[in-house]
Order: structure tokens, then C-alpha cells, then sequence
């Protein structure tokens, strides 16, 4: 007897394996090839007629009207000892009415329909109601992609148990009623010999086409029954069945024993569950991500129509299709001046052809090009901005669009040109600060170097500056800066450079000379110059000088040699008694031995506990709520007492005690900050400053989270101070320590901001919170416009940037009106506290 699936075409498997999606429409899998018969046909012609086209049921029609359907399950109904059974009219025992579905029902419909109405086939029409073919339970499961289930699954994992075996002698209509009752759809059948048959819907219908009397189903059942072992695969199983053209096999225990009869329908409906609740998760999701998508793109709408930023969007041709108001704002043209155009009608003229060219090729290249361009607004000024092109793809790869957002940055830039000479310059005096004097002075060395001449550098420092400054004031001391700067530009050549290193430190330099004599007489003359007394309001002041000089090539080629060997000649003037210029001699070590008694005595103070922290607060200006703590080193010598930050904080640097005085300071500084919380000042700021040795170190992020951890700080409520030249030294690495350090939570601070290398470029990208605006641009904000105006500027670049800007040195109150005024959000200084130690800090 022949147990194949009428669905087991290889061909026809292979296609519906393929539509494992479910929304393929159920008219793709149907079978089209209906077989059909009239209401008066008897049942064993239908049954015949199904045996031969291999087919589960067949259609009744009459005329184009659909009347009912006959199954192979309905072959369990017939009564094989009435012969007249097999000659009665199919309509006579038919089911009805046939159920049916659209051809564009979708799978997941098709799949709840089945599971929900408990039928086995269903009549597949077109839209005019026109019979299109037949789908089966079967079919849907085959076509869910469901081979990687089978592979993981063992047999065992189906197998029903209960197993009852007929005997050979058993008569075929008792084994019909069997199967009916019991509802399967196939029995084994045992022999005396121990051998086992099977006999299936399929034979039954057969054996009705054949008008086969109630004989014992031994002689009818298909012998010997294919079996496989119980720990094979699902989807071996699956395989021989196919292969086979098989509907059934058995399945056999370790003992040999045979365990259960395991058909095709029972792999397959065990994984339709996991089909319906991995479609209807997948449909959930699918919904979600499209009213998510749907929200996204209503947001993204709303986001490019208030950006601030011009935003147009080309097709792959680079015609303008989409523009936002910003860019009508930006550029002075209606979006239906520009639809349709390219962007060249923006075009300044600046930039050539092969500047546009190399953005091409690196937008080609890369998918993105970003940089600084001149554009023309419609009026014709020209404007610079600053460009982001993004070319889109489609999943394939294929271009589709260009998006382009632009800013204007005209403010940035006027900004940054105003930044940058303030980079250069001392703001007090107008001279050049110590960058710009580095790059004279390296111009001047490789010109003498050509030329085979000398240059002199002059190290300048006035004597007992200080006492003034303590004793009159900053503003008389300024003043008085202000003019020995002036006196000192009249004593040198126009090719010559005078610098301000700082506080009351200049230096010189002096190019092609003769010999040393010359660096001599322009120090005789600086000296005399500077000591004629200088008239500052009611005060009369004179200033004595110590002029240090190092020749270039006779005391050093490098920059860096010949400042160091001026300023050791410097304090051999001063040692000599001052108002006096020394020539740098290899002997004088005055100062190197003084550094290096200090040093000594410096080693011993981290273990001595001579290092203590005084603490300045921060405060809110518009509130005067004090929000932060500064913590300052201080060293308290047993015999110098508390010695100036200024003379050990360098030498710490040079020697590298910085690193573990650092970590004493940071550590220290998070234990006071536990201390004030403890007394319910949960909100404190505490502010710690990192020298240029720490930041060098590699170690510097992972000290600080172990610290942090250590002492239970708050990263938030810690911001680490950093200069701006140690931020330069190495751009690309310090901005990746500045990562590191914002994972971990704390805050950083921009310290001395606009007296050293100030460039807007470098600043968008560090990752920095907080610009300190130095006290050089606060002292005389009250009385100087154009300090008043730096400030103000650089508040302004500071929020543009999204920072907040702390303003030092503030020492009255005038200063701080002046800074409210211009937005400043926190001061700092002597007008609210001078550094304290922590018991008498203001909380």
C-alpha cells in the first residue's frame, strides 16, 4: 500500500520553503490544481480518482457552484461490510459547507484561522469569489522557515506514548472505527512474526477506490514499517519522511521496543505554536518600531524646522529638494528661489576649484565632509560658515540624498581673532606674552645661525616689585608696569622683541650682534632708564633692575638654554646687590644650589606632614550663594614658615614630587569634601587643581577614579583645573585623557583662561565644563573698557560653547557688578575670602 504525502513534491517544497514570511498571501502557496467532481459520482470513482492524482480531498461542484468537499478522513466513515457503501453518490457524504479564504489572506490570518475553526483544508477564492485552489494545515507550517527548531529538537520530544498495536487478524472496518474514535490518522499493525505494518487514511481511501470488503488488515497494511531511533533529530526525521515520500514512521526505544508512530503532522504541529508566538512577536515589534519610526520622524520634523542651524537636503544630482527656515534666515532666499537649483548659487568665489573638488572626492570617499567655508547670502555679503555634508544610502547601498547643516560662525570668528591676540599679547602692557616672544626668538636664533651672528637674550626683572604691590596696591603696581614697559621698548632697536614673561618679569631679545658688549650697553641703558623715578598719581616711585644676558651660540642654541642660563645670570645680579646686569657664566649654580636645598627639604615635607590645604570659596554671582571650594597648596616650613606656592610648586614640577604631592592633594581634598558633607553640605563643588607633570601621566584617569573611590566622592561634585598649555602640548592625547576623565564623572575646568593658548578650534573640542577667566582681564575691569570688553566676550564664547565661566581675582565690588552685568555666572577672591584653612571656611 502507498503511504506518500500528496504535498511531498521536492520541487513544490522547495518553492514554499522559500516564503517563510508572513505576509506572503496565502495564494502563493495554494495548491491550483483543484480536483473537482460532480455531487453524483460515486464514492469509490472520487476515491479512485484522489488515489491517482495523489491528493488529500477532492472538491464537489455543481455546475460553478462549490457544494461540498471529501477527505481522506472522511474514508474512516465508510462502512467497508456494506459493498453498497463504495456505489453511494458523493453527496451523500460529502462535508458541508466548504470553508473558505481570500487569496490575499496573509499567512499569520490564515495560521489563527486554522487554529481557531479546528479544520484541515480550506477553499481558496479570488476576489470574485472564483475557486483559486486548496490550502492545507500542512501547508502553512511548511512555509515558517522552521529547519533550525527541527535541528535542535530531538524525536523523543514528540512522541505521544500510548501506543496501541492491531493484530494482523483484526477486521478493516473494526480498524476504520479504531482510528475514527481514537482520531488518528494512521495504526500500526502487529505480526505474528514480529514484523509491523502500517495502515494510513490514504490506504483507506484506496481501499474504498478498490471496493476492498472488511478483510483483516494484515493482508491490507503496508509492510515492514520504516523506524528510526528515538534520540534522532527532528529534522532527520523530517528528511527521511521527504525523501521517502512517506507520511509515517516509527519510532523505536534503546531496547528496540517500538515507542510510538510519529507522522509529518505531528513534527510540524508542535512547532506551529512557536511559529504563531515568534509571528506575533515579530508583529508586535514591527508596530512598535513603526510608531516609534512614526514619532521619530514627526520629532525629526520638528527638530529641523526650530534648529538654529541651516539645514537644505539635495537629491542624488545635487538639486536643492527640502530646506528648514534657518536656512531662509541664514541665507536671505526662499525655499522656492532655491528648489530644484544647486547649492553653487551660495558660492562666495573664495574658495577654488580645486578646494570643492577635494571635498567631492573626500565626500565620495567617506559618506561625509566637514569643515569652514565662505558662502554669499542673497543680499551678496559674504559670510563664513561652517559645513557638514552627509551623503545618504539607501539598504542598497544606492545614493539617494545629500544633507547639508550649516551655521553661521562670523561671531566665532571675530571671537577667535580677538582670543587669539590675546594669546599673543600681554593684555596689561600690550607686549608680547611668552608664546609670541618663543616664536621671535626661535626666528631670530635660525636667522643669526645663517648669518653667522650673535643674538642676546636679556632676562628683566625689577627689583622688589612685590613691596609695591603690597603696599600701595595692584592698580599703582600696574600703573607702574605699564610704563617700564613703554621705557623699555624706547632702549631697544625696532627689530628687537621685549616680552612680559610675567608679573614683573620681561625679557628681551636682541638680534645681530657684534658681541657681548652690545647685550651690555642695551642692559646699562635698561637699567638707567628704569630707575628715573615714575610719577603714579601721588607717588613717586623708583625702580631698581636685574638684567641677566646669554649670548647665542657662546651660552646655548636652544631657546629654552639660553632663557634658563639669562634667568641664572639674572639672580646672580640680584645676589651681587641688585640694580645690575650679569653675564651668564657656566660657574654660577647660586640659584641651582638654592633649588637644590629646597628640593631636599621639599622630599621630607609629604612625609613630614608639612603640607597642608587652605580653601577659597567659589561663589554664585546672582545668588552669593558660596558653591564650591578651591583647594590650594600651602607649605608650612618648620623654619621658613609658610613658604609661597610660587617658589616650590615649579620645583616640585622639575623634580616630579608633583605627581605624589598631586595624589596627597586630591586625596585630601575629597576627605575634606566627605568631612562638609557630613555636616549637611551635600551641594559643595570641590575644585582641585592638576599640574602639567600629573597630566602627562598615563595614569593620571586611573588615579583619579581610585581615589575617588577610596575617599567615596561624589565624581559630580569634583572638578579637576587644567591650564591651557598643558591641554597644547599634545592636543590628540590630552583630549583622550579628558574623555577618560569625563566617564568617570568628574568636571573639568579651563584655569588662566586668555593668557595662554587660546584657540577656539582647540576649545570646542576639549571636553571641558567650566572657562576661569584670569585675573590679568578682572583688575582693572572697572576702570578699563577694554578689559571690560574681554570679559565680556569671553563670557559670551563661553556660553555660546555651553560652559560656565568663573571669574578670578574679584576684589571689590565694583568688579563684581560689572561681571553680573556681563552674565559672569561664579566669582572668586579676595572681595569674598582669602584661601582659608578648612575650619574657617565660609560654609
Amino acid at each position: 500500500m502507498d503511504d506518500r504525502a500528496s504535498d511531498a513534491d521536492p520541487a513544490e517544497q522547495t518553492v514554499l520553503s522559500a516564503l517563510i514570511s508572513s505576509e506572503v498571501p496565502v495564494g502563493q502557496i495554494a495548491r491550483a490544481g483543484i480536483l473537482e467532481c460532480g455531487p453524483d459520482l460515486p464514492l469509490c470513482e472520487a476515491a479512485r480518482r484522489m488515489s491517482v492524482a495523489h491528493v488529500s480531498s477532492i472538491l464537489v461542484v455543481d455546475g460553478d457552484r462549490t457544494v461540498g468537499i471529501w477527505t481522506e478522513r472522511d474514508a474512516l466513515g465508510v462502512d467497508f461490510d456494506d459493498p453498497d457503501s463504495f456505489n453511494r453518490p458523493i453527496r451523500e457524504v460529502m462535508s458541508t459547507p466548504v470553508r473558505t479564504v481570500a487569496r490575499n489572506l496573509s499567512l499569520q490570518e490564515l495560521a489563527i484561522r486554522f487554529r481557531d475553526e479546528h479544520v484541515r483544508h480550506y477553499l481558496v477564492v479570488d476576489e470574485d469569489g472564483q475557486r483559486c485552489g486548496i490550502v492545507t494545515q500542512t501547508d502553512v507550517v511548511l512555509n515558517q522557515g522552521i529547519e533550525h527548531y527541527l535541528k535542535l529538537r530531538k524525536l523523543d520530544s514528540v512522541i505521544k506514548g500510548g501506543l496501541q498495536l492491531l493484530p494482523e487478524t483484526m477486521p478493516l472496518s473494526e480498524a476504520a472505527h479504531h482510528m475514527r474514535n481514537s482520531a488518528q490518522d494512521a495504526v500500526v499493525v502487529a505480526y505474528a512474526d514480529g514484523e509491523f505494518g502500517i495502515l494510513t487514511e490514504r490506504d483507506l481511501t484506496r481501499l474504498v477506490a478498490d471496493r476492498a470488503g472488511n478483510r483483516p488488515v494484515g493482508e491490507l497494511s503496508t509492510r515492514p514499517l520504516m523506524t528510526v531511533s528515538e534520540d534522532a533529530s527532528l529534522y532527520h526525521v523530517r528528511c527521511l519522511l521527504a525523501d521517502h515520500r512517506i507520511r509515517h514512521i516509527g519510532v523505536r526505544r534503546e531496547d528496540g521496543a517500538l515507542a510510538d508512530l510519529v507522522s509529518f503532522k505531528d513534527i510540524l504541529s508542535g512547532m506551529e505554536l512557536v511559529y504563531v508566538h515568534e509571528l506575533q512577536h515579530a508583529l508586535r515589534e514591527r508596530d512598535l518600531a513603526l510608531n516609534a519610526s512614526q514619532r521619530n520622524l514627526h520629532l525629526a520634523e520638528k527638530v529641523i524646522e526650530s534648529s538654529l542651524e541651516g539645514i537644505l537636503v539635495t537629491d542624488e544630482n545635487a538639486r536643492i529638494v527640502s530646506v528648514n527656515p534657518a536656512f531662509t534666515r541664514l541665507t536671505g532666499y526662499m525655499p522656492g528661489e532655491v528648489l530644484g537649483r544647486n547649492p553653487s548659487l551660495l558660492n562666495s568665489g573664495r574658495q577654488d576649484k580645486a578646494f570643492y573638488q577635494g571635498m567631492w572626492e573626500r565626500l565620495s570617499a567617506e559618506g561625509q565632509w566637514q569643515g569652514e567655508i565662505w558662502n554669499r547670502r542673497k543680499s551678496g555679503e559674504l559670510y563664513p560658515e561652517l559645513l557638514t555634508i552627509t551623503a545618504i544610502r539607501d539598504r542598497d547601498g544606492r545614493l539617494t540624498n545629500y544633507a547639508a547643516v550649516f551655521s553661521d560662525i562670523s561671531q566665532l570668528k571675530e571671537n577667535e581673532a580677538h582670543i587669539r591676540h590675546l594669546a599673543y599679547f600681554d593684555p596689561l602692557t600690550g607686549l608680547p606674552n611668552r608664546r609670541l616672544l618663543e616664536d621671535r626668538l626661535q626666528v631670530a636664533l635660525a636667522h643669526a645661525h645663517r648669518n653667522r651672528n650673535r643674538t642676546g637674550l636679556l632676562f628683566i626683572d625689577l627689583d622688589r616689585f612685590k613691596r609695591i604691590n603690597d603696599s600701595l596696591g595692584h592698580e599703582v603696581g600696574d600703573h607702574l608696569l605699564v610704563e617700564i614697559a613703554r621705557r623699555l621698548c624706547s632702549c631697544l632697536r625696532e627689530d628687537d622683541t621685549v616680552a612680559r614673561m610675567g608679573g614683573d618679569e620681561f625679557v628681551a631679545v636682541l638680534s645681530d650682534i657684534a658681541d657681548p658688549d652690545d647685550a651690555a650697553h642695551t642692559a646699562t641703558r635698561i637699567i638707567e632708564a628704569l630707575r628715573r623715578p615714575v610719577q603714579i598719581g601721588e607717588h613717586e616711585l623708583t625702580v631698581t633692575t636685574s638684567v641677566g644676558i646669554s649670548i647665542f651660540p657662546d651660552d646655548g642654541r636652544e631657546a629654552t638654554t639660553l632663557i634658563k642660563n639669562a634667568d641664572t645670570a639674572m639672580y646672580r645680579a640680584k645676589a651681587e646687590g641688585r640694580n645690575a646686569f650679569q653675564l651668564y657664566q657656566p660657574a654660577m649654580n647660586a640659584r641651582s644650589l638654592e633649588h637644590l636645598a629646597l628640593e631636599s627639604a621639599l622630599h621630607r615635607a609629604l612625609e613630614r606632614d608639612e603640607l597642608v590645604l587652605h580653601f577659597q570659596p567659589l561663589v554664585e554671582i546672582a545668588g552669593g550663594r558660596t558653591v564650591a571650594a578651591e583647594a590650594l597648596l600651602r607649605w608650612r616650613h618648620p623654619e621658613l614658615g609658610l613658604v609661597s606656592p610660587a617658589d616650590f610648586i615649579p620645583l616640585a614640577e622639575e623634580t616630579g614630587l608633583i605627581v605624589p604631592i598631586g595624589e596627597w592633594v586630591l586625596r585630601t581634598a575629597c576627605l575634606q569634601h566627605r568631612r562638609w558633607r557630613e555636616l549637611g553640605h551635600a551641594n559643595l563643588r570641590m575644585l582641585v587643581n592638576i599640574s602639567a607633570r600629573q597630566f602627562r601621566d598615563d595614569n593620571l584617569a586611573d588615579l583619579v577614579a581610585r581615589v575617588v573611590h577610596e575617599t567615596a566622592m561624589p565624581a559630580g561634585l569634583l572638578t579637576l583645573e587644567l591650564t591651557e598649555s598643558m591641554l597644547m602640548e599634545n592636543s590628540s592625547r590630552g583630549i583622550d585623557v579628558l574623555e577618560r576623565l569625563r566617564r568617570l564623572g568628574v568636571r573639568l575646568a579651563l584655569d588662566d583662561f586668555g593668557t595662554g593658548y587660546s584657540s577656539l578650534a582647540y576649545l570646542k573640542r576639549f571636553p571641558i565644563d567650566e572657562l576661569k577667566i584670569d585675573r590679568l582681564f578682572i583688575r582693572d575691569i572697572e576702570r578699563n573698557p577694554e578689559d571690560a570688553a574681554i570679559a565680556d566676550a569671553i563670557v559670551k564664547l563661553a556660553h555660546s560653547l555651553g560652559l560656565r565661566v568663573v571669574a578670578e581675582g574679584v576684589e571689590s565690588a565694583a568688579q563684581l557688578d560689572i561681571l553680573a552685568r556681563h552674565g559672569c555666572d561664579l566669582a572668586q577672591g579676595y572681595h569674598f575670602c582669602r584661601p582659608v584653612e578648612a575650619a574657617q571656611f565660609p560654609l
